[in-house]
């Protein structure tokens, strides 16, 4: 984070005599202080608490971005940006269908994979990262998903949350990545604060239980997507409202903590 630049500081006069040593301690030193962590309004037994009941809610939370092996997840994850994950299926089902590893994704060629995925957002720039990206692979990592981040974000449309994701999801890495869900849940819950995704995931990493770290982006996306929602949050289905420290939570009563049916896929 790029630190701010002091202000001008005027001298000024040494301190008489006559003022304490106590009132000659508020005197500005002229040194910024940033980088300093904001305050949270929750307890460690308070944000336990929530992971724990999320834990309950869904025991085992698992990504909607439908995908057969590591290399179809690292595509359907970088085609998601800007486009919902009900989008992203409807149009990977045939293209995965049609090519499943990366030596077939380039069989297929840039116009045919744009052919498939033209119902995306932003699907010609898209089609071009599947190819370069495929071509990456297969030059550089025999055809084969690399399992670290820093190899991950070397592809070409591949950012730090969907590298996490796919070292989630296809490698067992706890990770967690930080969407738009994520995101806003972090910042209007005050519990995550952060300007910068990156903030966001590295203030999150500092108190989410290890226990509960595997599976906490699920969790926290799927509250975000299905009840904590952008526009109009549902507090009456929250399952951590009486906890919940954030200005615009509406009840205070928590929804019954029972497990959801299991999720399809």
């Amino acid at each position: 984070m790029q630190k701010p630049k002091s202000p001008s500081v005027i001298k000024k006069p040494s301190t008489p005599a006559s003022v304490g040593p106590k009132a000659a301690t508020k005197q500005p030193t002229g040194k910024a202080a940033p980088g300093r962590r904001p305050r949270i309004p929750y307890t460690k037994a308070e944000i336990h608490g929530i992971f724990r009941r999320f834990s309950v809610q869904r025991p085992e939370p698992k990504g909607e971005l439908e995908h057969v092996n590591p290399f179809t997840l690292v595509v359907a994850v970088a085609l998601s940006a800007q486009a919902t994950d009900i989008g992203v299926n409807k149009a990977t089902r045939a293209l995965f269908a049609a090519a499943d590893t990366p030596e077939k994704m380039l069989a297929l060629g840039e116009d045919k994979v744009r052919d498939y995925i033209k119902t995306i957002g932003l699907y010609r720039n898209k089609a071009k990262n599947v190819i370069a990206l495929s071509q990456r692979l297969v030059d550089e990592f025999g055809g084969k998903v690399p399992r670290t981040r820093e190899e991950l974000v070397t592809l070409p449309g591949v950012g730090r949350k969907t590298a996490n994701v796919v070292m989630s999801m296809a490698f067992g890495e706890p990770t967690l990545a930080v969407d738009t869900h994520v995101f806003r849940i972090g910042n209007r819950l005050r519990i995550a604060p952060g300007k910068t995704p990156d903030e966001v995931e590295a203030a999150f990493l500092r108190i989410i239980p290890k226990e509960y770290l595997f599976h906490a982006h699920h969790w926290l996306i799927l509250h975000g997507r299905y009840v904590c929602k952008a526009r109009k949050p549902e507090c009456e289905r929250c399952v951590i409202a009486d906890i919940c420290k954030s200005p615009e939570k509406t009840v205070d009563i928590p929804a019954p903590l029972v497990e959801l049916p299991a999720q399809i896929g």
